[in-house]
């Protein structure tokens, strides 16, 4: 993949505002948009940026916040400390991004994104990483797109068809509470 002018723009009109330390468009929609960058650890003023990627397609951010207001994170989190399994899946998610981070700016922080490696702090984080990643290369981030697929309506437009879907991922959505997240 790889970002051009026209994609800059796309990206700024998705946030209102310019992107800052872009060096990538880590995910396409399958409807062609731009949805994921990947930015520079140091934007070009300086500072800091851990977060290597970042979620921009409003379709996707708008399903992320709903995500999040209907407890999801709170659900994953506490899975976190009962499932040993998915608690090392995660972990090994968290060293993969520092690790791929690092290979472009060392920021000598163990700070990954998202609440990664021990709290799920932010779905918007999550679905980027999982759409950059592909499927299945964390359990979480599956699910949350898996979730922002199927809750969201966005299969085929923002999400790939072939996505796990959560009725394969063992996920009903009458677990989460969205009478405040529509």
């Amino acid at each position: 993949m790889s970002v051009n002018q026209a994609d800059l723009d796309i990206v700024t009109t998705q946030l209102g505002r310019e992107p800052r330390g872009v060096v990538d468009i880590a995910y396409r929609t399958p409807d062609g948009q731009p949805a994921v960058v990947t930015t520079s650890p140091r934007l070009p003023d300086g500072t800091p940026f851990p977060t290597l990627y970042y979620l921009t397609d409003p379709r996707l951010t708008a399903e992320a916040s709903r995500l999040e207001v209907a407890h999801v994170m709170k659900w994953m989190e506490a899975r976190l400390g009962e499932d040993e399994e998915l608690a090392a899946d995660y972990r090994a998610a968290h060293e993969y991004f520092l690790a791929k981070r690092n290979s472009m700016e060392d920021l000598g922080t163990e700070f990954s994104g998202g609440g990664m490696p021990d709290r799920v702090k932010c779905l918007h984080v999550l679905i980027a990483y999982a759409l950059a990643e592909g499927p299945e290369h964390f359990r979480l981030g599956t699910e949350a797109v898996a979730l922002a697929a199927d809750h969201g309506r966005l299969r085929g437009t923002a999400i790939p068809e072939d996505w796990p879907t959560i009725a394969e991922l063992g996920i009903e959505l009458s677990q989460f509470d969205f009478s405040n997240a529509e």
